[in-house]
């Protein structure tokens, strides 16, 4: 803003000014007005700016040239204002801001406050030109008498909170000088003449209303809005006298006449403007009688801002704020965006939906209950085929409670985003059996019936197995127990070691299968299946300096240990990746922020889909089939409450473990939904197993998917999913499905699960290349 304060751009004309001889607005009120001035200013420095031999002839022009030459153009932009984040529905997630402030016009500012702050601050607002002449001389005989006073104008204040607001936007607070102190002659000349100028420029009612919203009340608290909500709860426009006199009164000192901190003094300084109110007849004495009566007392609601405070979802808004705080389009550098977000007023609107978000929150924070041990839960939701966020929780507090597990770092996403820059997130867990579908999918991808039997019962894979794998990079990893460092390939029970179907070995997450099945597929086929649905490691790679190489690393699936889940990789990864089987094979990057709105409401870059073709239709059918008959039958039945197309609506899903137990996951999906629920140890290093815990009360002697993700994703789902959509999947063709029956498994929820031994030394680098030993990667 640099032509209108708040009336979009319509300036009036000047109002009638009394007393024409000062009239600054006039020639030569400017000049009589400067030659007082001048004098004046000598006596307050004690040395003479105009000396008084020379007020008169050559020496006062050349006074007015001096004058002539100061600076009268005051670019009046914007002060700092909130910005607020939204979610989808309109509803406010949080508020940001450097200085709390939230504009609003005079005409919704109540008649109180604006007749209490020029009554006290200029009575003669409406009849100067920018500067008060006869205010600067009673101020002068004021001062001689040995009494301090003011004779700044409200136009005068404005101009002072005009520049000092552009030093604190610019990184120059040093500079920045109050009025009353620090200000040399020169400065308060220049502030003369802009604000002459100013009054040329704007209307009374533009500079009144634009002083009032930029003035300081409080730390918090940054123009009339905030200042009204602050200490009385309410807004500019209900104000009550007694309210807005003390707050006028605020202005002259807010540290000294803070009614919280100095009730007492605040009350003096409060009667002094109804005082003037009533000697000024903006009042009436009855009016003030009462005003008077009223003791001070506030009502404070706390500035609270930041996502550490935000109604719902603070993870989420976290990830909104860094993805702007890393987007070029905000500033050539991060200070830059981060000073545009926390002081432009921008106004975001995000994909989250409130009711999704509520119940996830519900489920996470019941899923560990009380959790003295910091437990992680998670749930992410996004569309399919827009890659909008529907929810982001976890079960964690960002401030520190009182028995509850803080955390400020984000479960759900990366540690970097694809450029390098920091997203606050935990970098995600092992994903286990839920990499178990993209080895599937590849099969079907080569025209295999899901149907056809594979030998299950093979365990090694030695370091001169046949693998095909037409990538670059070469297969990295063995499983045979016949050679020292390594193990035989293992499933988390004894009974699957047989001849079955791709598709059971799918149902009920058996290693041997998904091993026998990679076998006879292109391993770089995976990769690209993999590759194209969004899939990488949640951990940046480093090299021996810690210099990042990689932010977001290829998950390589020729390294066999991924076929079954051993790189980090994030929830909101696994969600996105999964929604590409949803959508019939398009994958859409996850987008959080569909609109941005600087405060004149013009548009701002902000994110839209971005999909792509990424997996065949017939492919994405196929394993849609697959996984429905993960909770029809297979490992997801064992989830109670159950949750299956068969039962509720059409919905497929992966249940997961890794191998320490210690990271487990149900990844599924509706047509309008996909979501993926984790829980598991997000601490540090994430070493610790999941065997011989309890949760919430009920001891586990080891966790797999099915036991606690699986609710938590059932629960969730059961509530949100409908809202989305839950249309059938189209059916894969007939050369994919083929026509073996799939075999049922006891669907009868165990809380044990085998456990095999733990793996062997890697002899990769990075994640093991032996991979998981198949303990939990069943459920």
């Amino acid at each position: 803003m640099t032509e209108s304060l708040a009336l979009a751009g319509k300036v009036e004309n000047m109002v009638t000014r009394k007393n024409p001889l000062f009239d600054t607005a006039t020639t030569l009120g400017k000049i009589l007005g400067f030659l007082g001035v001048s004098a004046i200013c000598g006596v307050l420095v004690a040395g003479l700016l105009v000396p008084a031999a020379a007020v008169s002839g050559s020496a006062a022009s050349g006074s007015i040239q001096f004058f002539d030459t100061l600076p009268a153009e005051l670019q009046v932009d914007p002060p700092s204002q909130n910005t607020t984040i939204l979610a989808k529905d309109g509803s406010p997630i949080a508020s940001i801001y450097a200085e709390n402030r939230t504009k609003v016009p005079l005409d919704q500012m109540s008649p109180f406050i604006k007749d209490a702050v020029i009554a006290i601050e200029d009575s003669r607002f409406y009849e100067h030109g920018g500067i008060d002449t006869t205010g600067i001389m009673r101020a002068l005989v004021s001062t001689v008498r040995g009494n301090k006073q003011g004779a700044s104008t409200i136009t005068q204040q404005y101009v002072n909170n005009v520049i000092n607001e552009s030093l604190v936007a610019a990184n120059r607070s040093e500079d920045v000088k109050l009025n009353g102190g620090g200000k040399g002659v020169g400065d308060k000349l220049r502030e003369m003449k802009l604000a002459i100028a100013l009054e040329k420029k704007f209307s009374k009612e533009q500079i009144l209303e634009g002083y009032l919203n930029i003035v300081f009340f409080n730390r918090d608290a940054y123009g009339i809005e905030a200042a009204s909500k602050f200490f009385f709860s309410t807004s500019a426009k209900d104000l009550t006298l007694p309210q807005a006199a003390l707050l006028a009164g605020l202005v002259n000192s807010p540290s000294a006449f803070d009614p919280i901190a100095n009730p007492d003094s605040s009350k003096v300084r409060r009667d002094l403007v109804l005082a003037a109110m009533v000697n000024q007849g903006k009042i009436t004495q009855a009016q003030y009688d009462e005003a008077v009566a009223t003791p001070v007392t506030t009502q404070v609601t706390p500035a609270r801002q930041g996502c550490a405070y935000a109604t719902m979802a603070p993870y989420f808004c976290d990830y909104v704020l860094h993805l702007l705080f890393n987007d070029p389009a905000y500033g050539d550098t991060q200070e830059e965006r981060i000073k545009r977000v926390q002081r432009g007023g921008l106004t975001i609107q995000t994909t989250l939906d409130p009711t999704a978000q509520n119940v996830a929150q519900q489920q996470v924070d019941a899923t560990a209950g009380a959790n003295p041990d910091k437990w992680g839960a998670s749930i992410t939701s996004v569309q399919p085929g827009t890659g909008q966020i529907v929810s982001m929780a976890q079960n964690t507090v960002w401030l520190p409670q009182e028995g509850k597990f803080d955390q400020t770092q984000n479960f759900n996403v990366d540690v970097l985003d694809a450029e390098g820059n920091d997203l606050n997130g935990i970098g995600g867990f092992q994903p286990g059996s839920t990499m178990k579908p993209f080895t599937f999918a590849q099969w079907l991808n080569e025209g295999k019936s899901m149907n056809q039997n594979v030998n299950a019962a093979q365990r090694k894979y030695g370091v001169n197995f046949p693998w095909r794998n037409t990538c670059p990079t070469p297969t990295d990893g063995f499983y045979d127990g016949n050679v020292q460092g390594s193990f035989d390939l293992q499933n988390s029970d004894l009974g699957y070691y047989k001849t079955m179907t791709v598709l059971y070995g799918l149902m009920n997450s058996i290693n041997t299968a998904t091993f026998a099945s990679a076998a006879q597929v292109d391993l770089c086929g995976i990769q690209g299946i993999v590759d194209a649905t969004g899939i990488h490691g949640g951990l940046p790679t480093r090299d021996e300096t810690g210099k990042v190489t990689d932010p977001n690393p290829q998950v390589p699936m020729t390294r066999l240990s991924n076929l079954i889940g051993a790189t980090q990789t994030a929830p909101l990864t696994m969600a996105a990746a999964f929604a590409t089987f949803a959508a019939d094979g398009k994958y859409c990057e996850p987008i959080a922020i569909t609109s941005v709105k600087d405060q004149s409401g013009a548009q701002l870059p902000a994110q839209s889909s971005s999909c792509k073709d990424a997996v065949k239709p017939e492919v994405a059918r196929g394993v849609a089939y697959a996984m429905q008959e993960v909770l029809n039958a297979g490992s997801g039945s064992l989830i109670r409450p159950a949750l299956s197309t068969k039962n509720n609506f059409p919905v497929a899903a992966k249940t997961g473990t890794n191998d320490t137990n210690g990271s487990t996951w149900v990844v599924g999906y509706t047509t309008g939904l996909a979501t993926a629920s984790w829980f598991g140890d997000p601490l540090a290093d994430q070493s610790r197993y999941g065997r011989n815990l309890t949760v919430n009360g009920k001891f586990y002697p080891s966790i797999d998917g099915y036991m606690i993700a699986g609710p938590q994703f059932t629960n969730y789902m059961l509530a949100v999913a409908p809202a989305y959509g839950t249309n059938p999947f189209q059916q894969p063709p007939s050369n994919l499905l083929g026509t073996a029956p799939a075999p049922q498994r006891n669907n009868t929820p165990s809380n044990t699960s085998s456990t095999a031994p733990n793996p062997a030394p890697s002899t990769g680098n990075g994640n093991s290349g032996n991979g998981n030993n198949g303990n939990g990667n069943k459920n």
